[in-house]
């Protein structure tokens, strides 16, 4: 059914029904677990807020006040232009979820200004396509919302735990993108005070939006559903009232756009909950666990092949689905080694990061190429540099677990 094109909750529900039948338990079952799951899980609401709130961020020009205010800030080091190139998709992604719509939205802003600039096309190129899912491990983003969902761990830890790998990884590409820029001679921009206030005063109400995420929720002034909700509030004002970019007339196109996204999400999600309840109850993380604590012998190594296996998963896979399908599975296996949960999420979200841009069926690759319209051929040579340094970042953050824990033992987020 896969190879014939059928949707993935199709061939998710179906693999699930035989497993049913082959057990002899009533497929009602199947929507009896699903209901009780969705029923009682008092975080899936926010799914829809927050990604509508990220919709609304992309269709107004938020993207330019947000660059133009990292180029301010940056844009006197070499390689500048290009660490503001990865700043303003980081802060996209975290809201929209989706990088496909990063480098949508950011692709015709970003490009042809790092090529006025003297950025390498290839660089460039390279650049824009992994900087696209770059955000994933900052809040609000929805995977790390979806994972703590599923593997039912702690979304408040796992936002606190992807800050400083997040940073991690957008530091790696940074110094790369300063070397490039020294390199190539490309034009740095004095530093002007006048410049920085004045994008400042332009940005301020989108730059004020990490910020009242931040103190909302670990000052624990609000639940991340009411922080949903009042972000949702606080871009409607903004971008409507206060910018006049969005008009009144013109939400329900952005609502259908939204939701239309988690409308197959939680289709995905209720399918995948179906196969989960058949797997436990065939036992199948368990016959696995004990293959592979044959084979694999201790810990790190159980890492390595875990690195090997997320990454494949994430070329082949979008994150939604292979975090449904995926994390259940691999979830009771890591504890079983003593690997913590939410280091667990970090590791797992960070692959499916890298998974998009990794040939030869990396989301981003095709995206990009339709994009820019380039061959998809070029953007694998495009993103290689690329990935070798996330690879870099990916090992950090898998073999120093404190790079993800230490916030959160730091300052007792629970």
């Amino acid at each position: 059914m896969a190879l014939m094109g059928a949707p993935v909750f199709v061939v998710i529900s179906a693999f699930a029904m035989v497993g049913f039948y082959i057990t002899d338990m009533p497929f009602a079952a199947l929507v009896v677990d699903t209901y009780n799951k969705f029923a009682n899980n008092p975080v899936l609401y926010t799914i829809p807020l927050f990604t509508f709130a990220g919709f609304i961020l992309a269709e107004s020009r938020a993207s330019v006040r947000i660059v133009n205010f990292s180029r301010a800030i940056l844009g006197w080091l070499p390689g500048g232009f290009a660490i503001v190139a990865l700043s303003a998709c980081a802060f996209f992604t975290a809201f929209t979820g989706a990088s496909g719509v990063t480098i949508i939205a950011l692709g015709g802003l970003l490009y042809p200004a790092m090529i006025k600039e003297k950025y390498p096309e290839r660089f460039s190129l390279g650049l824009l396509t992994s900087s696209g899912s770059l955000g994933l491990l900052f809040p609000p983003s929805l995977p790390i919302i979806i994972f703590g969902v599923v593997g039912e761990t702690s979304i408040s830890q796992l936002f606190v735990a992807g800050f400083i790998p997040g940073l991690l990884l957008i530091a790696l590409l940074g110094m790369y993108s300063t070397y490039v820029g020294f390199r190539s001679g490309v034009v740095r921009e004095p530093i002007s005070f006048q410049q920085i206030l004045q994008t400042t005063s332009e940005a301020k109400w989108e730059l004020l939006i990490p910020i009242i995420v931040g103190v909302g929720i670990y000052g624990g002034f609000v639940t991340l559903g009411e922080m949903a909700t009042l972000i949702v509030v606080y871009a409607l004002i903004v971008e409507a009232v206060i910018h006049r970019e969005i008009s009144i007339r013109h939400l329900p196109v952005i609502m259908n756009q939204s939701m239309v996204l988690v409308g197959g999400i939680l289709v995905i999600l209720g399918a995948a909950l179906s196969l989960t309840n058949y797997m436990i109850d065939a036992q199948v993380p368990t016959m696995i666990l004990e293959a592979m604590q044959d084979i694999f012998t201790s810990k790190w190594v159980f890492l390595i092949g875990l690195n090997a296996f997320l990454l494949i998963v994430g070329c082949i896979m979008d994150i939604y689905s292979a975090t449904l399908v995926v994390v259940p599975l691999i979830m009771p296996i890591a504890v079983s080694y003593g690997i913590d949960p939410v280091h667990l999420g970090i590791i797992f979200l960070t692959n499916m990061e890298i998974g998009y841009s990794t040939p030869p069926v990396g989301m981003n690759l095709f995206i990009a190429a339709f994009r820019f319209n380039k061959p998809v051929l070029e953007l694998y040579w495009a993103a290689v540099p690329f990935l070798i340094i996330l690879l870099i970042g990916l090992m950090l953050i898998t073999y120093v677990p404190d790079l993800s824990l230490f916030l959160i033992s730091r300052f007792g987020i629970q």
